[in-house]
């Protein structure tokens, strides 16, 4: 079933929740940018990717993910370990979330 529909007291109509979650289809990026650009692009995605499985696993604070434990994340997501640079791109995210 992919969406599953509460009922509550006061609305008469149900509530749609979208379950299973599924990515958007991906695209081309723009062509004629510099290099850098998309590396930088490429790495804040995959800072994203991170803060998001770090905050689902309970890692609320930016003092909690260490390069480390940053690092064990991304094996476990199934995404090539990140750098020192990501990594402190990924605590940026979750300090500035808030």
């Amino acid at each position: 079933m992919p969406a599953a529909a509460l009922k509550t007291k006061s609305v008469s109509q149900p509530v749609l929740i979208d379950l299973p979650y599924a990515p958007l289809e991906k695209r081309r990026l723009p062509a004629g940018r510099p290099r850098e650009w998309y590396v930088n692009h490429n790495r804040r995605l995959k800072a994203m990717r991170l803060a998001i499985a770090l905050l689902d696993s309970g890692v609320y604070l930016p003092n909690q993910a260490k390069n480390s434990t940053i690092r064990r994340m991304a094996e476990d997501v199934g995404i090539h370990p990140p750098s020192d640079i990501t990594c402190h791109m990924v605590r940026a995210l979750m300090r500035y979330s808030r």
